[in-house]
């Protein structure tokens, strides 16, 4: 009788395992990876989608622009997040492995704030004070304020990052960043870097740090209203790429995220959709 039970027991337990094994087939994976300032963006993307798609399983990380690219390129991802257009060798090296130039799309609309510690009395910089910040060539809050004479720290994303390279010819003019400057991996730990230090100013997306200071530039602030009317000075477009025009489950899902469902994603995370509607 013990003997019966444990075959049945046995049995049992091989069906099931069938069945999940069948299940996993069934299942589609996509894979995205890329950009520190997506990924919160990218996180949104996939839990809502597979909500209603269950049959879709999405993996997405960060990393840096450069790196998804990078993956791209070598074939690990589906989909690489960036904060900026691929780079001219990046293109040569996609079309050498692959015979393809690549297909981008545009998904949100992004602003670079500069951050500042909310005990600086400093609320409004110039893009010229800025770039002098940037470069080294202003070390102290005395040549802006009268009210905050403390040496400026400087906090900085790495070269992997779309936003250290869009800030550096954007804002910078292709100019190198100051030497003195803190090294920091992502976007939240700029923020996280600044709060601990009253001193220091670093940039990163509008829709990171509440808990510090997003000044105005030359007045202007960066409000999702001024950047949609071009009004805010450091403003982008962020990119979703693919090595080839996307079949299946990877063009429903890149579509889901143009129409309505994904671009109310866009706004609820902070960016800027791609365009206005009463639906977000």
């Amino acid at each position: 009788m013990i003997f019966k039970n444990m075959s049945f027991i046995f049995l049992l337990t091989l069906i099931l395992a069938c069945g999940t094994v069948s299940q996993r087939k069934n299942i589609t994976y996509i894979r995205i990876k890329g950009s520190d300032t997506m990924a919160n963006l990218t996180a949104l993307w996939a839990e809502e989608y597979m909500k209603s798609h269950p049959d879709i399983s999405i993996y997405s990380e960060g990393g840096g622009s450069a790196l998804g690219i990078r993956a791209l390129i070598e074939g690990e991802i589906d989909i690489c997040a960036a904060s900026r257009p691929m780079l001219p060798h990046e293109v040569r090296q996609l079309a050498e492995k692959h015979n393809k130039l690549g297909i981008a799309f545009m998904v949100a609309k992004d602003a670079l704030s500069v951050y500042l510690h909310p005990a600086n009395p400093v609320r409004d910089l110039s893009m010229l004070q800025i770039k002098n910040i940037f470069t080294g060539k202003i070390t102290s809050w005395n040549e802006i304020s009268d009210f905050f004479d403390e040496p400026i720290q400087v906090i900085n994303r790495n070269p992997n990052s779309g936003t250290y390279l869009y800030f550096k010819e954007h804002v910078l003019n292709d100019e190198d960043y100051t030497s003195t400057a803190i090294i920091v991996p992502s976007t939240q730990a700029v923020v996280n870097t600044i709060i601990e230090n009253p001193n220091s100013i670093g940039y990163g997306g509008t829709a990171f740090g509440p808990e510090v200071i997003h000044c105005r530039i030359d007045g202007v602030a960066p409000t999702i209203e001024n950047v949609a009317l071009d009004l805010y000075p450091i403003a982008r477009y962020l990119y979703l790429y693919t090595i080839d025009s996307p079949r299946g489950s990877i063009k429903d899902f890149i579509n889901w995220i143009l129409d309505i469902p994904g671009q109310a994603m866009v706004a609820r995370a902070g960016y800027i959709p791609l365009w206005r509607s009463s639906s977000f």
